[in-house]
């Protein structure tokens, strides 16, 4: 059984990923995450007792737990999750980004190159580090076109700057040192365990409660929607056989403007728990001002791993935010949990 060290599995993206895992077999998971404000150790509560799960609170920036875990669970492999995520909280705090995503990456890079260079060469051979992005490392695109993995980079916020540099600094261990890495960048995820912040459980959230739900701007801003469960198969088949040093994009090949994803989560709320007095949520919907920064749409073209690899998403649009808004529905105890205080649903990143 193979041991994989995962970094901010305790997180969104990263909690769907320790789950698939381990349901799928084969592989015993080391997770370790800082617990910040979307870390959640709920996420990981029917996992307590799996014998194939271990939990460690740490940071990715802390050199001495990361050798410490690597010499004691000698891992096969590290998945890096661990980020902040939020463009709208990079606004009002960069800081925490740069720490966090540009120099607690470096430091995770650092502990994995001296790991992997004193493991015996069959061993160094079959290891990775994956490290997991974003498309908003390319900047915005105009009406046609997508990203591709050779796309530019142009990040346009404080969160995608910083991811962008992490992004470079596993380039260069790889072409630098030789450390086998592997970089994915993905499109928008949605699904299970996100914390809701997020546009999608934001406005679940929001229209369950029969509250106002805003908008930036004229909602015709555009993302490639991909759900989280379709992004962790996707990391899986990477991690399993992707060519070290190469970049894979994952998208969900579903292009949505805002206003279209918020009207579908009105309609499937109408249709499972109608509003006492009747009205239809979409009446709901309020513009407010636009992000700063706001870039106008995001493609993602995710023909290499189709083509190398074989994986395609297994939900449609339609499907994965029906499974999303039941999901939210089953789990409002879950909801109740995280909006512990820090959190309550307000506007970020108001500031230019």
């Amino acid at each position: 059984m193979k041991t994989l060290l995962v970094t901010g599995g305790a997180g969104f993206i990263g909690g769907n990923f320790v789950h698939a895992v381990l349901a799928g077999g084969g592989y015993r998971i080391v997770n370790l995450d800082a617990l910040t404000y979307a870390g959640n150790p709920d996420t990981l509560a029917d996992l307590e007792r799996h014998a194939g799960h271990v939990f460690v609170h740490g940071d990715i920036g802390d050199r001495e737990r990361v050798q410490a875990l690597l010499a004691e669970h000698q891992p096969s492999a590290i998945v890096n999750f661990a980020a902040e995520s939020h463009v709208d909280r990079s606004i009002d705090g960069p800081v925490a980004f740069v720490q966090t995503n540009v120099v607690g990456t470096l430091a995770l890079l650092e502990c994995a190159l001296a790991y992997w260079r004193a493991l015996p060469i069959d061993r160094q051979d079959a290891f990775r580090f994956l490290h997991v992005s974003t498309d908003e490392v390319y900047g915005s695109l105009g009406p046609l076109g997508r990203f591709t993995e050779a796309s530019p980079y142009q990040p346009n916020s404080p969160y995608s700057a910083s991811k962008a540099a992490s992004d470079h600094l596993v380039r260069a261990f790889h072409h630098t040192y030789g450390l086998p890495t592997l970089t994915t960048n993905c499109s928008n995820n949605y699904g299970p365990y996100q914390f809701p912040e997020k546009l999608i459980p934001l406005m679940i959230q929001k229209a369950l409660d029969g509250e106002d739900l805003p908008v930036y701007g004229d909602g015709r801003n555009v993302r490639d929607w991909l759900y989280v469960v379709d992004h962790c198969h996707a990391i899986q088949r990477v991690l399993e056989i992707g060519r070290t040093g190469e970049v894979y994009n994952i998208g969900g090949d579903a292009e949505r403007e805002n206003l279209e994803v918020v009207g579908a989560i009105c309609a499937l709320l109408d249709a499972r728990r109608p509003l006492a007095d009747g009205r239809p949520r979409r009446a709901l919907i309020r513009h407010v001002a636009d992000r700063p920064g706001h870039d106008r749409r995001y493609a993602i073209d995710a023909s290499k791993i189709r083509r190398e690899l074989g994986w395609r998403p297994a939900e449609s649009f339609e499907t994965g935010i029906a499974r999303t808004v039941d999901w939210y529905l089953e789990h409002q105890d879950w909801v109740g949990r995280v909006l512990d205080g820090s959190y309550r649903m307000e506007r970020l990143g108001g500031v230019a």
